[in-house]
């Protein structure tokens, strides 16, 4: 994408700088992330991001809570009620695609550095453990609700960077929705065994 030359006369800053840092992410990684990037991309002054972001860290932190609220929405669209173990999977394997058409936001989702105070990224995180919660204690209405939405998390935030990073053999017919869905069922019913 070309970058906008001149000076920043948008009334909307804060949101430039985002869509900036996402279309930087997007073309070469975090590694390319900085205050003084965003704001060449926006086409503001290099201080003008400063008014919004305290630091990289705090607008890594704005980057992320966008992506939790975005991931949110398309773990609802997967399936808006789960009650079931199947319906359980196919969020699971909704997760690992947001994560493979993602992988940028979603490596500084859960990779980067954040600033551990930022409100927005500690709310968009509590609301994505609440949803966890949720779908676990509908699944599983006797379980351990803290314990087994961490394994059910921990199982396919693992499964999403297993398949980011090539780890997982994809020469077979099965899509990684397929492959994801598979591997939930077969955790899910081994445990009720």
């Amino acid at each position: 994408m070309p970058q906008q030359t001149g000076s920043y006369h948008h009334g909307d800053l804060r949101t430039a700088c985002l869509r900036a840092a996402r279309e930087l992410l997007e073309e070469d990684g975090s590694a390319a992330l900085s205050l003084r990037a965003v704001a060449r991309r926006a086409g503001a002054s290099a201080t003008a991001p400063y008014r919004h972001f305290a630091d990289r860290d705090a607008l890594v932190s704005a980057v992320a809570a966008q992506g939790y609220r975005e991931l949110a929405e398309h773990l609802t669209a997967a399936h808006p009620a789960p009650r079931a173990p199947e319906d359980l999977a196919a969020v699971a394997a909704a997760y690992v695609r947001f994560a493979i058409d993602r992988p940028a936001l979603f490596r500084v989702m859960f990779a980067e550095p954040c600033d551990p105070a930022n409100a927005e990224r500690a709310a968009a995180t509590a609301a994505m453990w609440e949803y966890v919660g949720a779908i676990v204690h509908a699944t599983f209405p006797g379980a351990d609700r803290e314990a087994m939405s961490t394994a059910v998390w921990g199982l396919v935030h693992g499964l999403a960077f297993l398949h980011l990073d090539g780890k997982l053999d994809t020469t077979g017919p099965a899509t990684p929705e397929q492959r994801v869905q598979a591997a939930v069922q077969a955790l899910l019913a081994n445990s009720r065994a």
